[in-house]
């Protein structure tokens, strides 16, 4: 998915362990032919990053029609995860697939990469989450890649438990990751109650979809990301009415990076270097070929350098 804001701000991100705390999402527009708005929870001033998690837009359920024309990437994974709607993907790897409910799909973007996604005809309520991974200085020229795995459902304790990257309550998912890294969709029913050992290395964040859930003590609004830091080895959910998260978790990134509309760099200049690759049709991001439409353009830079920011103390 592409960041299509009209003015995207830059934001250096670091990742510092840390207490308890509800990060609030806020709405953000993202108009044109795509004509729908955003939860975005991560990135913000008060946390950056979870684990390498850098970007997440939570949407829906909205009756909307999804057309992003072509556009690229640079240093990151996308992550899509639907509830509800499908979406076609092309890309310059050569890929042509669909993102469907249930369904994980991690495109590689690393030196740069381009897609482009549409909803599909049938789809006409799109609701779901779109999610970026950083890539370590290692390996954030890692070559284009896309991988699709549809994880089993596992019942724990009344709840349903689908782990889409990592680990968790006896689940494995194959999909490859460039560092340790956790993902998994977790529906509470009324009156449910969960305890799920968790690496007390990894740093984690429950995204509030649907319903109502308590993250030990704290009770999540719907799009809140409560998040939690580094040192605990279990997690506790219990839900009244019953509700569905997303948790996300990963080992402390330990990394600063650059982000401005759809890339990921280290410094300006590299950025900017992107931007005018980009703009000058290089081969650095390949071609989408079946869109029925142009690229993309890329906004304008802002103003003065992209300066790191990173997380408050």
């Amino acid at each position: 998915m592409s960041n299509v804001e009209a003015e995207p701000a830059e934001v250096t991100c670091t990742s510092t362990p840390g207490g308890v705390e509800v990060l609030t999402p806020r709405d953000v527009p993202l108009g044109g032919p795509r004509a729908m708005s955003v939860r975005r929870t991560l990135p913000q001033k008060q946390r950056s990053l979870i684990g390498a998690w850098c970007f997440c837009d939570h949407y829906g359920p909205d009756d909307v029609t999804m057309d992003v024309a072509p556009h690229p990437h640079t240093g990151l994974q996308t992550v899509s995860w639907l509830f509800t709607g499908e979406i076609e993907h092309r890309d310059s790897l050569g890929v042509h697939a669909f993102v469907r409910p249930g369904e994980l799909n991690l495109m590689t973007g690393g030196s740069g990469i381009c897609h482009s996604e549409q909803s599909t005809a049938s789809s006409s309520v799109l609701h779901g989450v779109q999610l970026w991974l950083a890539l370590p200085d290692a390996h954030r020229d890692a070559p284009r890649d896309f991988q699709h795995h549809v994880p089993p459902t596992v019942e724990v304790d009344g709840a349903s438990v689908r782990v889409f990257l990592g680990s968790l309550a006896g689940s494995t998912s194959p999909v490859r990751t460039f560092t340790p890294l956790l993902g998994a969709e977790i529906v509470l029913p009324a009156g449910a109650s969960l305890t799920l050992d968790v690496a007390p290395s990894f740093e984690h964040g429950v995204l509030l979809d649907t319903g109502d859930v308590t993250l030990g003590e704290t009770a999540l609004e719907p799009g809140d990301l409560g998040y939690v830091g580094t040192g605990r080895s279990t997690l506790t959910l219990s839900s009244a009415g019953g509700g569905r998260v997303v948790l996300l978790g990963g080992v402390p990134f330990g990394e600063e990076i650059v982000m401005w509309w759809n890339f990921v760099g280290r410094t300006h200049d590299e950025i900017a270097a992107f931007r005018e690759e980009w703009q000058a049709e290089t081969d650095r991001f390949g071609r989408v070929e079946g869109y029925p439409g142009a690229r993309l353009p890329a906004p304008p830079l802002p103003g003065g350098r992209l300066r790191p920011r990173g997380n408050p103390a």
